[in-house]
């Protein structure tokens, strides 16, 4: 997009077009977590009312309540931001946008379709998780800013709560990242083409078990029920928010609803697809007006990619808001244990697993075997807009070399 703007716009390699790039990416992806909040709450209300038997919104914005959330958020704009008088202003005041900042930032790397990225990123994995991983310090910033006990019990459990998870959703994250040989989230998803039966979930029995133990640690890390200690209203009023009130009380939302999107969205990168339907529709349109990148079809089978991940992670949100309404939520010694004694020892055990199945060469559904992850454009060896480098390093050049070989054997 940048080359685009720079030869069109400004017709020379300016920083303007950088610049006015990475704005629309940002705009877009604030787009998805601002609005994908609005849409998930409604969700959230609609969904926890079917299961308790219940309507749930309707009056405002048509039969369905559409414009509830909206209601609820001029609401709490209107609201008046009160600062407790023995806070710490500076803190109280910044861990919001922290938190909101962490959860937007690791969109950054999340690809919704081949292309369809901010920021192509190599070891796009570790990136994820380890911004993800920086919306904890937003909650600890709430809590110890607050002045107010229950706020730093509340931060101190989800502390400890969301280090604790990492370690399991790190190992299961390690398995896929091993059968496709490559930390680009774009790569795993493009070796995932085809049927269904090529998604990593259905490789081996093990990476079956190993999704299932993921999706566990991605809800408990963004503190949903019932791992929801953080928040437990019967112990800690409300937690590590408990002195917050309007805008700024809303921005902790943002920031969980968009978080609960992007585990749902790398669970399906990772495991169930990405952009790839159960069937390769997209492709066959594709195939059928052209198949070439610089066809206007290539833009409609970008578009069905798109519409594939964003049906699937809502899905997973789903998932997210079924299983808050109908499991009871746990004691902090529950989530603890389920996490040391169950959640540590299942993922050590399937990863090893998944790996001797890979030795031992055992069959699989999928045909991951014979594909190779140079295949796919990995951005090692070539830039963004697909040329070599003018001055690769070292460690590129070596990658260049091993790509060549790879497909030579192939």
């Amino acid at each position: 997009m940048a080359e685009f703007f720079n030869t069109y716009l400004y017709s020379d390699e300016s920083w303007r077009g950088h610049f006015l790039a990475a704005m629309i990416a940002c705009i877009l992806i604030l787009h998805v977590v601002a609005v994908g909040a609005l849409v998930f709450i409604w969700l959230e209300r609609k969904v926890s009312g079917r299961i308790q038997d219940r309507l749930g919104p309707t009056r405002v914005g048509g039969k369905f309540g559409w414009l509830q959330t909206l209601a609820d958020g001029i609401k709490l704009i209107a609201k008046e931001d009160f600062t407790p008088g023995v806070a710490d202003r500076f803190l109280f005041k910044i861990a919001p946008y922290v938190a909101f900042i962490a959860s937007f930032s690791a969109y950054i790397a999340l690809p919704f379709a081949d292309g369809v990225v901010a920021n192509h990123i190599n070891t796009a994995v570790f990136f994820v998780l380890a911004v993800l991983g920086l919306e904890v310090f937003g909650v600890i910033l709430a809590g110890y800013g607050s002045g107010s006990k229950w706020s730093l019990f509340g931060a101190m459990r989800e502390a400890a709560q969301v280090v604790s998870y990492e370690v399991p959703l790190g190992m299961c994250v390690v398995v896929p990242v091993f059968l496709c040989g490559t930390m680009n989230l774009t790569t795993i998803a493009n070796m995932q083409q085809g049927m269904i039966t090529n998604w990593l979930v259905f490789n081996d029995p093990f990476t079956f078990v190993v999704a299932i133990v993921y999706f566990t640690c991605a809800t408990a890390s963004v503190n949903r029920a019932p791992f929801d200690l953080a928040e437990a209203e019967s112990e800690l009023v409300a937690g590590f928010h408990t002195e917050y009130s309007g805008l700024r009380w809303s921005l902790f939302f943002m920031a969980e609803y968009g978080s609960m999107f992007l585990v749902s969205g790398l669970a399906v990168i990772l495991f169930f697809g990405g952009a790839n339907g159960p069937i390769p529709l997209g492709h066959w349109i594709g195939d059928l007006l052209g198949g070439s990148e610089q066809n206007p079809a290539a833009i409609v089978v970008g578009m069905i990619g798109v519409a594939n991940f964003l049906l699937k992670g809502t899905i997973g949100v789903i998932v997210m808001i079924w299983i808050r309404w109908t499991f009871p939520r746990l004691r902090i010694d529950q989530v603890m244990s389920m996490c040391l004694k169950y959640c540590v020892p299942i993922a050590a055990f399937s990863f090893i697993g998944a790996v001797g199945w890979e030795v031992l060469d055992l069959p699989s559904l999928n045909n991951l075997d014979g594909k190779s992850r140079y295949e796919y454009h990995e951005l090692w060896s070539q830039g963004e807009s697909g040329q070599a480098d003018e001055n690769p390093t070292d460690h590129l050049l070596l990658e260049a070399r091993v790509g060549a070989v790879a497909k030579g054997a192939k």
